[in-house]
């Protein structure tokens, strides 16, 4: 029998934010997507000496964007032996989305980004590099709770709640963490982006809606800590119960 992992698609990350690539790596890990990123052009060549991706995950706005689809036989390239690739850019101008795809992107994505588009867009691109039909129904396990990305639904023994996009990418990226605390101008930047004032308090309003979602007091929390003065951080063992599939109303969080 096949491991797994050899029947994986492989993406290469090019991007300098770990936020961010944890973000990606969790979307693209479960949806049989092994990851392996870079930080810089020498990280991304040391790493294609032993293994070759299906597709390329980059930062248009990263100094070494261009030299890494130059390496990956994208840029300027018309025959099919290149590895295609999905570019990401903070600027959703149409002059940066035609540079990109004039550098030989096959599709970009402004960040800002939600984990389901990202991850039916990879494996859009991927199918067509493959050459396989792969469904596009991939679900995260976190502890006792399952998270269908595809349909924003969690579930918890026999209890299915709804997220928001937001709610969905708040879980993401917290998760991703692996429990490590995430400061609320890095969640801010990675969900809203800058356009948002760091006074803005965005992010502990919707922190709250997931939470009354989850049914997680912020008093006794199973899922999300709130770290006072800092942000927020992932519980990554925890229990369900109590688990009633309500909504009970939540305390307001001292912020």
């Amino acid at each position: 029998m096949r491991d797994r992992h050899d029947e994986s698609r492989r993406a290469l990350v090019l991007h300098d934010q770990p936020l961010v690539v944890d973000l990606i790596e969790l979307t693209l890990n479960h949806g049989l997507f092994a990851v392996r990123a870079a930080r810089d052009i020498g990280e991304a060549e040391s790493i294609l000496a032993e293994w070759h991706p299906h597709i390329a995950v980059i930062d248009m706005e990263h100094a070494d964007s261009a030299g890494l689809l130059h390496r990956l036989g994208v840029a300027g390239s018309l025959t099919g032996g290149a590895t295609p690739a999905l570019g990401l850019t903070r600027r959703g101008d149409l002059r940066t989305k035609l540079r990109a795809f004039d550098l030989g992107v096959d599709d970009i994505l402004t960040v800002p980004f939600s984990p389901e588009e990202l991850l039916a867009r990879s494996i859009v691109i991927a199918r067509r590099f493959l050459g396989t039909d792969h469904p596009i129904v991939p679900t995260i396990r976190l502890g006792e709770m399952e998270i269908d990305i595809v349909n924003r639904q969690v579930r918890a023994g026999d209890s299915v709640i709804h997220l928001s996009g937001i709610e969905q990418s708040l879980l993401y990226l917290l998760a991703s963490r692996g429990g490590r605390v995430v400061t609320r101008d890095e969640l801010l930047d990675a969900i809203w982006g800058t356009d948002f004032v760091s006074e803005s308090n965005v992010v502990d309003r919707h922190i709250r809606s997931l939470r009354i979602k989850l049914q997680n007091d912020y008093r006794h929390p199973r899922f999300i800590a709130t770290v006072p003065g800092r942000g927020y951080r992932f519980i990554p063992t925890f229990s369900n119960a109590g688990w009633h599939g309500g909504q009970d109303p939540e305390a307001p969080s001292p912020h």
